[in-house]
């Protein structure tokens, strides 16, 4: 009897890591179009600023519960009171800028879908409303920022967004299939080409 061979995947997530795995193989790279969802892409990546996006994985479940399930307009509503209360909680990163970065950018966030009807098409006019695919063959080639995610950051903080440096924007736009960084030898690069 022979053995499934393990499709072969982004090095990041190739190793026996099942968090990281299923992140890569389900999520990462696919093009998001829900502002709920893309808010909390926004949120989850401001709050792993200097840390692992492991860490903010094991945390994702409890940022849920702590930010309304990330529901725009209600975590913008979220009082001083509740945000000191989420600073006790160790199920988040409790960061006192990053937790008020959470709410600022909700109201941020809220100006922008008043302005162009949802988070959705002002993100995605960053990249035409198409994504960008690149071809890389090693993780070495890939790169931490870009043109794109400069002024990508430019526009986020002009309209008060917080913790959207172009490190963070960057992986902002991988993780959301606005740019398909997929390794060219990996299963899940032409899958998330597909999607496009």
């Amino acid at each position: 009897m022979t053995q499934a061979t393990e499709p072969k995947r982004c090095h990041w997530a190739a190793g026996n890591d099942a968090l990281m795995r299923d992140y890569h193989d389900t999520e990462w790279g696919v093009p998001l179009h829900d502002d709920r969802a893309l808010f909390e892409f926004l949120c989850l990546e401001g709050a792993q600023a200097g840390l692992s996006w492991r860490t903010v994985l094991t945390k994702r479940e409890n940022y849920r519960k702590a930010f309304h399930d990330f529901e725009i307009a209600r975590v913008a509503s979220m009082t001083d009171r509740e945000l000191e209360k989420r600073l006790l909680d160790p199920g988040i990163i409790r960061n006192r800028l990053k937790v008020s970065a959470t709410r600022g950018n909700a109201i941020a966030a809220l100006k922008v879908i008043d302005e162009f009807g949802s988070l959705d098409a002002w993100l995605w006019s960053f990249v035409d409303g198409k994504p960008l695919r690149n071809r890389w063959r090693s993780q070495a080639e890939v790169p931490a920022s870009t043109e794109l995610s400069d002024r990508m950051s430019k526009a986020m903080k002009k309209r008060g967004f917080r913790f959207v440096g172009t490190t963070i924007c960057y992986s902002l736009l991988q993780a959301t299939g606005m740019i398909n960084d997929h390794l060219a030898g990996c299963f899940r690069h032409r899958d998330c080409a597909r999607m496009s």
